[in-house]
């Protein structure tokens, strides 16, 4: 298993860094990457063509962006870079302004996906945001990566709660599990924050046994839709897919349970 802390170390940490704009912000972290023998200086560009093309759904929280493309040749090995602005940047995302910019290169689907469940675990504990904000050393922002109850116990606060859990479906999937689609551009990155997020949900809901999720992209997700009984994904993507004949839930906070706990309460009329 790949752990995040793996994928991220601290000579790929920038905690004061500076940007002109949300390129700028996504070159840094990319200039990260190519230092440290990730990636060439082209990963940097499909990073900020996947923003071009698919608009700023890679800033999944308030002040969060994870920038990340398609693997691809560009790619040597999968890693992670991490820049903290000194000065946020806009994305023209509904949340900006962005000052934490973390950059993904996969070499292939499937090796970092549980290094994303881990950070997405992370970006969930309350006070999260705060401390990863607050560290002054790369060491500090190690620690609370590698044990994210640390994050819990020193932000002092309570896990949030939602409204009461909702009783088991009524009725019940014919063969077995429904499925929702998790989905961004590119299905290796911002989906998979997506899906930890709502099976964190269905975990608390006790409806693990009655949903699977799948996390995919734009392209995959309009052969998959006939297979899952709705989406869930930013509002960029949701205007990429068009009608796909399934309900599509727009999520602005990748990292909210209180957001998709709604949309889900939406969904199944509980």
């Amino acid at each position: 298993m790949t752990s995040l802390v793996d994928l991220l170390p601290s000579e790929a940490i920038d905690l004061r860094g500076h940007a002109a704009d949300w390129r700028a912000a996504i070159r840094a972290a990319g200039e990260l990457l190519v230092a440290n023998g990730v990636t060439t200086p082209d990963y940097t560009d499909e990073m900020i063509g996947n923003v071009e093309d698919n608009g700023p759904y890679i800033v999944i929280a308030p002040g969060f962006a994870f920038a990340h493309a398609r693997p691809s040749p560009a790619v040597h090995r999968t890693g992670m870079s991490w820049v903290r602005l000194t000065e946020p940047v806009n994305f023209d995302s509904p949340n900006d302004p962005v000052d934490l910019v973390v950059a993904l290169a996969a070499a292939d689907s499937g090796v970092h996906t549980d290094a994303m469940a881990s950070l997405a675990k992370v970006l969930l504990e309350p006070g999260a945001d705060k401390l990863l904000r607050d560290v002054q050393t790369t060491r500090q922002l190690r620690a609370l990566l590698l044990d994210e109850a640390v994050i819990d116990a020193a932000s002092g606060t309570e896990k949030a709660t939602t409204a009461a859990v909702p009783a088991t479906p009524a009725a019940k999937p014919r063969t077995g599990p429904v499925k929702i689609l998790t989905v961004c551009g590119n299905g290796v990155g911002t989906s998979l924050f997506l899906k930890s997020t709502l099976e964190s949900v269905l975990e608390r809901w006790h409806w693990t046994p009655y949903i699977t999720v799948e996390a995919t992209d734009t392209i995959s997700a309009k052969g998959k839709a006939g297979e899952a009984v709705a989406v869930l994904t930013s509002g960029e993507i949701a205007k990429t897919l068009g009608d796909l004949g399934i309900p599509v839930q727009v999520i602005e906070n990748f990292t909210s349970t209180a957001e998709v706990d709604h949309a889900m309460r939406a969904l199944f009329d509980v």
